[in-house]
């Protein structure tokens, strides 16, 4: 078993981590990696505020139902602006 991440490796499981999808071990890797990678360190931190800005911005989506509704609308106009 190897302990040492390559970059590319250290973003996925930094991404995984961001998702709570890594373990243990996973996550200890990563730590050891950021700690003498600077790219990588850097990489992280932006995740980590990313991740913030998304959860504070409270976004929400359309229910199928007034998506569909707004489809329906649009293709409307189309259709309209392809008459005259």
């Amino acid at each position: 078993m190897k302990f040492f991440l390559k970059c590319g490796e250290a973003a996925i499981v930094c991404d995984k981590v961001q998702y709570k999808e890594a373990g243990t071990m996973a996550r200890f890797m990563l730590r050891a990696h950021i700690l003498i990678c600077r790219p990588c360190r850097g990489y992280s931190e932006q995740n980590v505020k990313l991740t913030k800005t998304i959860r504070s911005a409270k976004l929400s989506a359309l229910c199928p139902e007034r998506k569909q509704l707004l489809k329906k609308r649009i293709r409307e106009e189309l259709d309209k602006e392809r008459l005259l």
